[in-house]
């Protein structure tokens, strides 16, 4: 893989690797009957480590025997392509503002039964683009598709994409930096997007400082916490 080091693919043992079975785990435990198809995978700020965890999530999901279809709708600052070496000539953008199909789009990553939906070319109006019916058209059509639509959103604080897209998926799971962000500014993150009509399923702690383990990646701890209790993984 390029760009990113897809944890949950390339070392099935890793305890990072047993942290986002976790966080699928819980997310299979808070469907509760209800449909959890279209997921999305946002923060507070930047750099907290969204995409990482969106890109790992998505691979633990294939290895539960699923197919998934990882969209990038970071439209301000696309990543998916980048990560996984794929072109970003056709995405989001081409299928909303040209019509292009969904299926002519989606490219195969390396990873078994994964798919992504890039960007596409930056438009200037990402919150239009994100919020139109082309959109939502475009989220029914992959969720017949595929067993899970993940999505990675921007973070909240500095657009409103985020909050225009997570109103319409089923479940949103944020991720905080440990450290990095105050936790009035985390409550006022869930606040917005409660009230912009998001289920938030849950949060992951991202980068949480241990000691006592010798890891060598520095990502940290991750800390899953569903609507109905609380579970735990640890990993880097």
């Amino acid at each position: 893989m390029e760009g990113l080091n897809l944890i949950a693919h390339n070392d099935l043992k890793n305890p990072a690797t047993e942290a986002y079975r976790v966080i699928r785990t819980s997310i299979q435990f808070a469907q509760a009957g209800k449909e959890l198809n279209t997921l999305a995978v946002t923060s507070c700020m930047p750099n907290e480590g969204k995409s990482m965890t969106a890109a790992n999530l998505a691979v633990v999901l294939t290895q539960a025997g699923k197919s998934v279809l990882l969209l990038d709708c970071d439209m301000r600052n696309p990543t998916v392509h980048k990560n996984f070496g794929l072109s970003n000539k056709l995405g989001i953008s081409s299928c909303i503002s040209m019509d292009t199909p969904l299926r002519a789009a989606v490219q195969a990553t390396k990873v078994d039964n994964l798919y992504a939906l890039t960007s596409g070319v930056i438009p200037p109006n990402p919150s239009e683009l994100l919020g139109s019916e082309r959109m939502r058209e475009l989220l029914q059509e992959a969720r017949e598709i595929y067993d899970y639509v993940l999505i990675d959103l921007p973070p909240v604080l500095p657009v409103a994409d985020a909050l225009v897209l997570g109103a319409v998926v089923d479940g949103v799971v944020l991720v905080i930096g440990s450290g990095e962000v105050k936790v009035d500014l985390a409550r006022d993150v869930k606040k917005q997007l409660q009230h912009a009509g998001a289920n938030i399923l849950g949060v992951v702690l991202n980068k949480v400082r241990s000691e006592h383990h010798g890891y060598g990646y520095g990502y940290g701890y991750y800390y899953y916490y569903g609507s109905k209790g609380a579970s735990n993984g640890e990993g880097k």
